[in-house]
């Protein structure tokens, strides 16, 4: 592992350093439900004054690091070859919002003028992300410990159109849990101006809210049992419908079957916390319930969903909640033996898989290091 890599893990721990100066535990609840509590206070207090400076500077930091990128990524040069073919009004397969921007930032900045778009949508990435912690992330300081170990901010160096769109997912959570489906559907809607696999939010939050909601019955887990059954002996229905929108996908690289084995030990663990915690955290915690029926529609994802395309970008767009499930976990344990323990597993099981996740920047598929930026190289 080179020195550029440096760059990344000193990134992670700063910025962590820059989280636990952020308490929102008092906040988070009225952010989630939209309403002030009786008894909050009211105005700009000076807990929340330092939380907003820690978070801007996380902020800059993370966008910093992103948006000064250069030859970062294994899709790099080939957004720049598109951004050349939608200036010059040629055809390309992404959304007609990522291409009407390209174009407006080029007709501005000058054809060919790359940088300051990779610059503008690793803001809106890192915005939307910064936004959800800042709104869901009750135990802040761990909830971006499980994002930039989890890999989800990094990645987003990658498939910049993909990690946009999961930016503003897991952003649009907080409506689903206030029960403001419309403004959850309207900022869908404008996520799929950059990737059209966002809309398949729709009807899983909204479901995962309704289940959420509701004290489940057998005729529930029937439901859920003849999903998962149409998953495994329907495929071809579902691949015919997924080949209707991402025809270019069909039997390519993509299309290969594989499972993912680690997200699928990550989500099966999670859901053992979850048992062990059910009493005091998901029985009556809406939230957490939600986040919960996220996490389960994630591992049949990846352990049904398969014959789907890069299947683990479908369920990203679920398992990434378990950077708000997993703290209210922990944090609502007793303070005994078992939590501690359970806090030093969840922390080494990431610092172990984000040892392994640089490790892998390096392959010809991922190319996110070493690190290159255009101020030094």
């Amino acid at each position: 592992m080179e020195s550029s890599a440096l760059v990344y893990i000193f990134l992670t721990i700063v910025t962590l350093l820059l989280a636990l100066c952020v308490d929102n535990r008092a906040y988070v609840p009225g952010h989630i439900s939209g309403r002030r509590f009786p008894g909050t206070d009211v105005g700009f207090r000076r807990e929340q004054a330092r939380n907003l400076v820690a978070e801007i500077a996380i902020f800059c930091l993370l966008t910093g690091v992103s948006a000064c990128r250069i030859a970062v990524g294994n899709d790099y040069w080939p957004y720049r070859f598109n951004f050349r073919l939608i200036a010059q009004e040629r055809h390309v397969s992404s959304e007609l919002g990522f291409n009407l921007i390209v174009k407006g930032m080029q007709d501005l900045f000058g054809y060919d003028n790359y940088l300051p778009i990779f610059a503008l949508f690793s803001f809106l990435t890192v915005l939307f992300f910064v936004l959800a912690l800042h709104d869901q992330g009750s135990h802040y300081a761990f909830s971006l410990f499980l994002l930039m170990t989890g890999g989800y901010y990094f990645n987003s160096l990658n498939t910049v159109r993909y990690y946009l769109a999961l930016a503003i997912a897991l952003y649009t959570m907080k409506y689903v849990l206030r029960g403001e489906y419309g403004k959850f559907i309207l900022w869908v809607v404008a996520g799929t101006a950059f990737h059209k696999s966002i809309l398949l939010v729709i009807p899983v939050y909204l479901v995962a809210r309704w289940l959420a909601a509701t004290r489940l019955k057998k005729w529930h887990y029937v439901a859920g049992g003849i999903l998962i059954l149409s998953l495994i002996f329907a495929q071809d229905v579902y691949r015919g419908i997924i080949f209707r929108f991402y025809g270019f996908y069909e039997n390519s690289d993509f299309d290969n079957g594989r499972l993912s084995y680690v997200n699928i030990l990550k989500c099966v663990a999670v859901l053992i916390l979850c048992g062990i915690c059910y009493r005091r955290s998901l029985r009556d915690n809406m939230a957490a319930r939600f986040y919960f029926f996220l996490n389960v529609a994630g591992l049949v994802a990846f352990c049904c969903g398969t014959f789907t395309p890069e299947v683990s970008r479908v369920a990203y767009y679920m398992v990434i909640s378990q950077i708000f499930l997993i703290p209210r976990l922990l944090a609502d344990m007793e303070k005994t033996w078992l939590r501690r323990l359970m806090y030093v597993g969840v922390i080494g099981a990431f610092t172990v898989y984000f040892v392994f996740l640089l490790r892998g920047m390096y392959a010809v598929d991922v190319r996110l290091l070493p690190y290159l930026n255009w101020i030094f190289n």
